[in-house]
C-alpha cells in the first residue's frame, strides 16, 4: 500500500468514527489548560484531572498562581508525578506569563517554548486545543502508533514524526489527528497488548499486515 492511500484512508476513518475529538483533560480557560498539560507529563489524564479542580478554584489567573510558594502549590499536585519539578514549574511559567507577557498565553510556539516545563509537545498540544491551529503533538502514544500503522518507519524522534505528520496530513485536519492519534494509542493500539481485533483502521495498518 502507498503512504498516500494509507494516510487517506486512516485519516478519512477516523474523521468518519470521531468528527470532533477532545482532549480528555479538563480545564476551563487556556491558562488552566496549560497547568493540565503541564501536570500530564509523565503521568494520567485520569490522575491530572482529579487533582485540577482544587488547583484551579485556588489559582484562576497567572497573577495569583505567581504570587503563591511552593508550599502552597505543592499539596495540590502531590499526587500527580514529579510534584516537586512540576510546583516549581506552575510557579515559573505563572511568573513568566505575568512578567513577560502581561498574563495572555502566547499563540505560537517560539513564545510557548519559553515558559518553563512546556515543551515542543506541549505547545503543540496548547495551539491545537485552544486555537485550533494547524499543530501536532508528538507524544509517546502518537509516536508508537505512528510507526507501528505505517504513518512512519523507524522514526529515529519525536520531531522527525511531527515533521512526516505535518508533511501528509492536511493542514485542516492536523489538529483532529493529535486527538485521534492520542486516543487510538491510548485505548486500541496500546503499548502491550494491542487490541487489533477491535481495531478500525486495521485493514491498512503496515504492522497487522505483517501479522496476517
Amino acid at each position: 500500500m502507498r503512504k498516500k492511500e494509507r494516510y487517506d484512508r486512516i485519516i478519512s476513518t477516523f474523521e468518519e468514527i470521531m468528527p470532533e475529538p477532545k482532549t480528555e483533560l479538563h480545564y476551563d480557560t487556556p491558562f488552566h489548560l496549560l497547568l493540565a498539560v503541564i501536570l500530564s507529563a509523565q503521568c494520567t489524564d485520569k490522575r491530572v484531572n482529579m487533582v485540577t479542580p482544587a488547583l484551579f478554584e485556588a489559582f484562576p489567573d497567572p497573577e495569583s498562581l505567581a504570587a503563591a510558594t511552593e508550599e502552597e502549590v505543592f499539596p495540590y499536585i502531590k499526587s500527580v508525578t514529579f510534584p516537586n519539578n512540576k510546583t516549581r514549574h506552575l510557579l515559573k511559567a505563572a511568573r513568566m506569563l505575568v512578567e513577560d507577557f502581561n498574563s495572555e498565553m502566547p499563540q505560537d510556539i517560539d513564545n510557548l517554548m519559553k515558559l518553563p516545563g512546556v515543551g515542543r509537545k506541549t505547545a503543540n498540544v496548547m495551539l491545537a486545543v485552544v486555537w485550533g491551529k494547524a499543530a501536532m503533538a508528538v507524544d509517546t502514544h502518537v509516536f508508537r502508533v505512528c510507526n507501528r500503522i505505517g504513518f512512519t518507519k523507524d522514526s529515529p524522534s519525536p520531531f522527525a514524526t511531527e515533521k512526516e505528520l505535518v508533511k501528509n496530513i492536511p493542514e485542516d485536519k492536523l489538529a483532529n489527528a493529535h486527538h485521534w492519534l492520542i486516543l487510538h494509542g491510548r485505548y486500541v493500539c496500546t503499548a502491550r497488548n494491542p487490541k487489533c481485533s477491535e481495531c478500525v483502521i486495521a485493514d491498512w495498518c503496515a504492522s497487522y499486515a505483517g501479522k496476517t
